[in-house]
C-alpha cells in the first residue's frame, strides 16, 4: 500500500458493485467496457467479478502479480466515481489505459503516449481541489510504463496530456452544423506550442484524485488520430493494454525492492 488511507469499506460499492475481496491493489482503468477483454488477453489468467452500468471489473494475475481492471465509461465524472469506489475498497494504484488524439506530429497513429502530467480542462477535478493544483502522474508509474514499453519494443512518448469534458468543442473540433466554440480555432495551436502531446477525457481527474488521496496513478493511451498529419486509425489497444499490465508487475517488483532496502521511496539506484 502506498498511502495512509483509512481501512477499506467492507460494503459492496454502489456503482461498481465490488467489495475488497473482488479487486487487487492495482487496477487498470480503460474507458470502454469492451477493452476489458483486450486487457484480459494480456494476463496469465482473469475472470469477470462485477458488471454494472459502464463499470465492468475483472481480476486475475500477470506474471504472478495480482491485477484488476475496471472500465470507467467516457469522461471524468464517471472515472472519478471509479477512483472513489476503488479507493474505498483498498486499491492504491490505478493506471488509465485508453485512446487519444495526438496534436504533435511526432506522435504517430499506433504509438503510445505515457502521461507525465495533465492539463485539467475538465470540470470534475475542480470540485475536489483548486484549479491550480497539478494533475501529475506518479513517478514510479511513469517509470514502470516506460520500462514496459521499452521491453516490449513499442514506440512511445512521454509528456503532458490535455483532458477535456468535450470530444468536440473542448478539443477544438467543430460541433453540429459547423458550430465553433469561442477560442476553439486557437486551442490546438496554443496547447501544441506549450508542448502538450495529446487530448483525451479522463487522465487529469484520475491523477488529481489519486494525488489528493495519497494514491499512485498514471496513464498510457494509444494514438488513434494525429491532428497534424490527419491520420486516423483505431489501433494500438493491445499495445497499451500489454504495457499497462506489465507495468503493474514492475511496480510490484519496485515495491519489493523498497521493502528489502533501507530506502524510504523507490529510486533508480535500487
Amino acid at each position: 500500500m502506498t498511502g495512509d488511507s483509512e481501512d477499506p469499506n467492507d460494503d459492496v460499492q454502489y456503482h461498481l458493485e465490488v467489495s475488497p475481496d473482488d479487486v487487487a491493489d492495482s487496477v487498470l482503468l480503460p474507458g470502454n467496457p469492451e477493452r476489458v477483454e483486450t486487457i484480459l488477453d494480456c494476463w496469465t489468467d482473469g475472470d469477470l467479478v462485477a458488471e454494472h452500468r459502464e463499470y465492468r471489473t475483472a481480476t486475475g494475475t500477470v506474471d504472478e502479480t495480482p491485477i484488476s481492471v475496471t472500465s470507467t465509461g467516457i469522461g471524468s465524472p464517471s472515472a472519478a466515481i471509479a477512483v472513489e469506489e476503488l479507493a474505498r475498497v483498498g486499491v492504491d494504484t490505478m493506471i488509465r489505459v485508453g485512446s487519444c488524439g495526438a496534436i504533435r506530429e511526432e506522435a504517430s497513429v499506433g504509438d503510445l503516449v505515457i502521461t507525465t502530467g495533465a492539463v485539467r480542462q475538465e470540470g470534475t477535478s475542480d470540485e475536489y481541489v483548486r484549479e491550480d493544483y497539478p494533475a501529475s502522474a506518479d513517478y514510479r508509474v511513469v517509470s514502470a510504463l516506460a520500462a514496459a514499453a521499452e521491453d516490449l519494443g513499442y514506440d512511445y512518448h512521454l509528456g503532458v496530456t490535455c483532458s477535456t469534458d468535450s470530444f468536440y468543442a473542448g478539443q477544438g473540433r467543430p460541433g453540429f452544423e459547423g458550430f465553433e466554440a469561442a477560442g476553439s480555432d486557437e486551442l490546438v495551436d496554443e496547447l501544441r506550442e506549450a508542448g502538450v502531446l495529446n487530448f483525451e477525457m479522463e487522465a487529469s481527474a484520475i491523477l488529481t484524485l489519486a494525488n489528493v488521496y495519497g494514491l499512485r496513478a498514471g496513464a498510457v493511451c494509444s494514438v488513434y488520430a494525429n491532428r497534424v498529419t490527419g491520420e486516423f486509425q483505431t489501433e494500438g489497444d493491445d499495445r497499451a493494454s500489454e504495457v499497462a499490465s506489465r507495468a503493474v508487475a514492475y511496480l510490484a517488483a519496485m515495491d519489493a525492492d523498497v521493502e528489502d532496502s533501507d530506502a524510504s521511496h523507490w529510486h533508480a539506484g535500487l
